[in-house]
């Protein structure tokens, strides 16, 4: 009568051998074989109905059975099936303590005086999983009604709002530092030795045929003077190299061809030329830029060179 595994154990552990089986075998890509093939979806509905139809035949057999046992052959049933739980595996034991379930002999023993046309009732406790979830459940909404109504908690909504703009905040911080997002807002000039040399070979194979390879001009403009089309310092040579210069007869866009970083060595070493004043130098263009952002007084590089240049040197006895 009782077997060893019981039905609710049976049932789904055979049936997901089964599922798991069909996965395994049929190559179905990222998505579940029941998913991407209905007919297995169909298969798999029909194998659980014909496991559970199995389950429920047995189940009324070994009633029908049961109900024709002598009184003498249940109690000598009940008490093999007592004996069998208490020696039993563990798991076993620890179902009879979640279930507290009566064997089928003593059903007599529960059945209430309650009959309707035939039918009684099993005077049967709840079993006591069933209790504690009940409780667990109970603490559990006591405890969220306090949390989220009382106190104020943030629902999912809220959460997911914080986080969304949280992880803005981060995007746009990291978005200052990211090299490869580097633009004409966020551009800084370069000294180093080794980016103004990787400019230098930018320059070289991309630049000379317009500028010359000291940058006098040719038919680009001298980039040594202190003369500026489009502007001068850091963020408008990057810009200027990024868009492009006057539209039908300036520089072509480089963004396409050269990366956000590289655009920043190149600008950063065609600044470092200013007042190298190469020899046969292409007459100035534009106009004299000057760094509305420089602190007041401070005097551009190439300025200061030029003075240099102009002042005598006092000579003193």
């Amino acid at each position: 009568m009782k077997k060893r595994i019981p039905a609710y154990v049976r049932v789904p552990v055979l049936f997901f051998i089964v599922a798991l089986g069909m996965e395994f075998i049929i190559d179905s890509g990222s998505k579940p074989a029941f998913i991407e093939y209905p007919m297995v979806a169909l298969f798999l509905a029909f194998f659980l109905f014909i496991l559970i139809a199995i389950e429920i035949t047995v189940s009324a057999v070994d009633n029908v059975t049961y109900q024709l046992l002598t009184p003498e052959e249940r109690e000598l049933e009940a008490i093999n099936e007592e004996k069998s739980i208490s020696e039993s595996a563990w798991y076993k034991k620890m179902m009879q303590s979640l279930t507290r379930s009566k064997p089928m002999a003593m059903e007599g023993a529960l059945l209430l005086d309650h009959d309707y046309d035939g039918i009684k009732e099993l005077d049967n406790d709840l079993p006591p999983w069933w209790k504690y979830l009940f409780i667990f459940s109970v603490i559990w909404g006591v405890a969220y009604f306090i949390h989220f109504e009382m106190l104020g908690g943030d629902d999912q909504e809220t959460e997911l709002k914080k986080e969304i703009a949280e992880a803005q905040i981060a995007l746009e911080e990291y978005k200052k530092t990211a090299p490869d997002l580097m633009n004409a807002d966020n551009v800084t000039l370069l000294t180093d030795a080794g980016d103004l040399s990787k400019g230098k070979a930018l320059f070289e194979t991309n630049c000379v045929a317009c500028h010359r390879a000291d940058g006098g001009g040719q038919i680009g403009p001298n980039l040594t003077d202190n003369l500026w089309i489009l502007g001068g310092g850091i963020k408008n040579v990057f810009h200027t190299i990024s868009e492009g210069g006057r539209d039908g007869k300036g520089m072509v866009s480089w963004k396409a061809i050269l990366k956000p970083t590289e655009m920043q060595q190149l600008a950063s070493y065609v600044l470092s030329l200013q007042g190298t004043n190469p020899a046969d130098a292409k007459a100035g263009e534009g106009e004299v830029w000057v760094d509305e952002n420089a602190p007041a007084g401070e005097v551009p590089a190439t300025e200061a060179a030029k003075t240099e240049e102009t002042t005598p040197e006092v000579v003193t006895n």
